[in-house]
């Protein structure tokens, strides 16, 4: 009889790579990783393993096993779920991983929700760059997640994860205010005209219209084209958020010539309200004092946010009920845009 645990252990050695990965992921050794891999492959009775040097590699038939492991395990977490609502009542930790926007502007108004609705539940909240959920979602480090993806960055489909559609936003090129604009505290009035210059952008509302970009107006591509030789503002490498700006640029026939790398779009504001850059920003990071006036011209791109957890774990009633907690936080004007996602 295979054993679940070392069926585990196969697949995350199958998404990861390396058993030091592995081990890393999941607080084992990796001796220890390799002890239940070389078990494993008595159990199964064939090599599941390719080993040269350092490096492994998984035979056909392990790759078949993981398939197997996937749909094994994805029965565990309906069961799981089963079990869960026959107990009644929710209770325990949930643990729950979100991008930093999302974290300030979604995530609290679905805790008290949650918290009216379900007070023996725990959430635990873990700030998570989208590109680590799906590890931390398989190795039970999180039990629901928030993830997105931009339309130059789509997330392809993560084996043993499911996901649900929450809402989409508009994004926007931020660009220093010219010395001569107006300098009225006003958010992007409307999606039929670039957005007006702001003094004080902390004045913003928690989230811009969502409309369509101009009719008639300058393309996404020339837009961006008239910053190629700026400096220009990107989220840290390897983030969702930078390889957006960086593929938006080159789509439009440029590299982006990068001077500072921050995640955190409240700064990012700053920095171009100094006139240290152009960047792009998303609908929720369009918030915060950032000084001096910044202007926001709508892009024709849109980030779209999903509730993310493992396969099978979608009936649980902890993930159901913060699902609906979430759906209930969703801004009115990006309910619209998570109408149509």
């Amino acid at each position: 009889m295979l054993d679940v645990r070392r069926l585990r252990l196969l697949r995350e050695l199958a998404r990861r790579g390396t058993i030091a990965a592995v081990a890393e992921a999941l607080s084992f050794s990796p001796s220890a990783v390799s002890q239940q891999l070389s078990v494993l492959e008595r159990e199964a009775g064939l090599p599941l393993l390719e080993r040269t040097g350092r490096t492994v590699r998984l035979t056909p038939a392990a790759q078949n096993l993981v398939r197997h492991a996937d749909a094994v395990l994805e029965r565990l977490e309906r069961a799981d779920a089963d079990l869960a609502e026959a107990r009644g009542g929710l209770a325990g930790a949930l643990r729950i991983g979100a991008f930093p926007t999302a974290t300030r502007a979604i995530v609290p108004a679905a805790l008290v929700h949650l918290a009216r609705r379900h007070p023996g539940l725990e959430p635990m909240v873990f700030e998570t760059d989208p590109a680590a959920v799906a590890h931390a979602l398989r190795a039970g480090d999180l039990d629901v997640a928030l993830v997105h993806e931009y339309d130059l960055v789509p997330e392809p489909p993560e084996p043993g994860l499911a996901t649900r559609p929450l809402y989409g936003e508009a994004m926007y090129l931020a660009t220093p205010a010219p010395p001569t604009a107006p300098a009225s505290p006003t958010a992007p009035a409307s999606p039929t005209a670039p957005a007006p210059a702001a003094a004080d952008p902390g004045s913003l509302p928690a989230a811009a219209d969502p409309g369509a970009p101009p009719a008639g107006g300058p393309g996404q591509d020339a837009l961006l084209r008239a910053h190629r030789d700026d400096p220009w503002i990107t989220a840290t490498p390897g983030t969702l958020c930078h390889a957006m700006t960086v593929r938006a640029c080159r789509a439009a026939g440029f590299t982006p010539r990068v001077r500072h790398q921050v995640d955190e779009f409240a700064t990012v504001l700053a920095l171009v309200a100094v006139g240290q850059g152009v960047a792009v920003v998303p609908q929720l990071g369009v918030t915060g004092p950032t000084g001096p006036a910044v202007t926001l011209v709508r892009l024709h791109m849109e980030r779209r946010t999903k509730i993310a957890f493992r396969s099978g774990a979608g009936a649980h009633p902890a993930v159901a009920a913060f699902t609906a907690a979430l759906r209930a936080a969703v801004p009115p004007d990006l309910a619209a845009a998570r109408a149509e996602s």
